[in-house]
């Protein structure tokens, strides 16, 4: 028996693609653990507008073609559109709680859906409660000196919301909006820039200052020891 497994990545967009096949391709395969990430989007369609609708044909799609592998996904809950639990979020609610009650709310959609197939050992959801760029406030020093600007601009915006998977709580003031701001023209080019930002933090650290992002990392490790513990 195989001591690896595999795990197909359902992600928003190419920025996702690009950080799952840069960094924890790389990081997961030191565990035997090996990740194939694929848009959920249409080709030449942007993310931002991720539907249940669409997703779940990808999900079922890849349950199906081997009884074998792992699905997960990886999107944000700001671009979701008609989701399992969207309409259960409470106002107000924190980072923690919309992110229980649309995994939750998921991966019972997708159980009931795809029955045959074991989805509640096979699947993973997780709908990240932050746009990729919020992960790269894990790293103060390093984010103001790769856009030079004032280490206590950054520091403001956590001290405002305590970590950076909260930021992203306003289309005009979430975490992309704001590199748009600190970067010399305007726009943060975030599948170059981002990546190599992201990159120099490393996962360890990202993990560390997002407990949600590392939750799902978690439950991908839980598997492998399930497996083959």
């Amino acid at each position: 028996m195989s001591d690896s497994i595999e795990i197909m990545v359902l992600v928003e967009g190419k920025t996702e693609e690009i950080f799952v096949n840069n960094l924890l391709v790389p990081y997961m395969a030191r565990k035997k653990i090996y990740l194939f990430p694929t848009q959920i989007s249409k080709p030449g369609q942007k993310g931002g507008d991720v539907r249940f609708i669409r997703a779940r044909k990808d999900i079922g799609m890849h349950l199906k073609q081997r009884p074998d592998t792992y699905v997960t996904t990886f999107i944000d809950f700001y671009g979701t559109k008609e989701w399992p639990g969207l309409d259960s979020v409470r106002s107000g609610a924190l980072p923690k709680e919309i992110a229980q009650t649309i995994n939750e709310a998921t991966k019972t959609e997708v159980t009931y859906l795809f029955a045959d197939y074991r989805p509640e050992t096979r699947f993973i959801p997780y709908v990240a409660v932050h746009e990729f760029e919020a992960m790269l406030f894990s790293d103060i020093d390093l984010l103001s000196a790769k856009l030079n600007v004032n280490k206590e601009q950054v520091e403001q915006v956590l001290a405002e919301y305590g970590e950076p998977e909260a930021v992203n709580n306003n289309p005009e003031t979430a975490p992309s909006k704001r590199l748009d701001s600190w970067s010399l023209n305007g726009k943060f080019p975030k599948t170059t820039t981002g990546i190599v930002i992201a990159r120099q933090i490393g996962i360890a650290k990202i993990r560390e200052k997002c407990p949600l992002f590392d939750n799902w990392l978690g439950a991908i490790e839980s598997i492998q020891r399930g497996v083959h513990g």
